[in-house]
């Protein structure tokens, strides 16, 4: 079974794709260009998210374990006041992303630290921030290119981590679901499947082996499955696509009783 991606390949990776991001944003016609995928939001605001994020991340991998984030630095990342002048901008956002590099260097991928996220599948450690700011890196560099209207395929490698991050760090709790229990299969066309369970004790996902080609077939564990590229899994998981946009088995009303969903955990 593959394994995840190293410490080391990770923070390369948060460096590669805020590149891509920043490039990306370097060629759009302009700042105030509108993200369709971020409804109310300019290229300039995703800028400041991005950017803001990789500043407030590096704060609170810094401060070590706590019980909230900073004070100081969620009252920074309120009151940030940015360049205007593309060039400018892009270079804070440069130097925004070697603070968090920096950080994360530092303290080490096991270093504790306050997450918004639950400890049940994803650590709240350093190691985990840098997983998941890999993947904010990477969607949002695809949300610059959609407003340009030049959206790229997701990187291969970096969206089947991207599958399992998300069903890890987004999904996993140990608040009850409200519904009949069941389960949900995500299959990539590289080859890679995840189980998603949801029941009385909350929700955790496992890797699977791929459906055979003599068969093509689902488990009968999945009351609904999604099949597509690791990056279309992702896209759709993040809410940048549609599931009419990939093979949906099963039952499909089931994906929606999943997106509405919100754990109190």
């Amino acid at each position: 079974m593959e394994k995840n991606l190293e410490f080391p390949e990770l923070l390369r990776l948060i460096d590669e794709r805020s590149t891509a991001f920043r490039a990306a944003v370097a060629a759009a016609p302009g700042l105030d260009a509108p993200v369709p995928s971020c409804p109310g939001w300019t290229l300039f605001d995703l800028v400041k998210h991005l950017g803001g994020g990789d500043r407030f991340w590096a704060a609170i991998v810094g401060a070590g374990p706590a019980d909230g984030p900073p004070a100081e630095a969620a009252a920074a990342r309120a009151a940030l006041e940015l360049p205007r002048e593309r060039e400018a901008l892009l270079a804070w956002a440069a130097a925004s992303t070697q603070l968090l590099l920096s950080a994360l260097r530092e303290a080490g991928p096991d270093a504790d630290c306050w997450t918004w996220w639950s400890a049940r599948q994803t650590p709240r450690t350093s190691g985990g921030v840098a997983r998941h700011r890999v993947q904010e890196s990477m969607v949002h560099t695809y949300d610059v290119q959609l407003a340009s209207g030049a959206p790229q395929p997701l990187p291969a490698e970096v969206a089947l981590d991207g599958v399992e991050e998300f069903l890890f760090t987004c999904v996993a709790t140990h608040s009850a679901w409200p519904h009949e229990p069941t389960a949900f299969e995500f299959h990539a066309a590289e080859g890679r499947s995840w189980r998603l369970t949801v029941d009385a004790d909350g929700a955790r996902s496992a890797r699977i082996p791929a459906p055979t080609a003599a068969t093509g077939e689902d488990s009968e564990a999945a009351g609904a499955s999604v099949h597509g590229t690791a990056g279309e899994l992702v896209l759709y998981l993040y809410d940048r696509i549609k599931a009419d946009s990939l093979q949906i088995g099963g039952d499909a009303g089931l994906l929606d009783l999943l997106r509405a969903w919100e754990p109190e955990e």
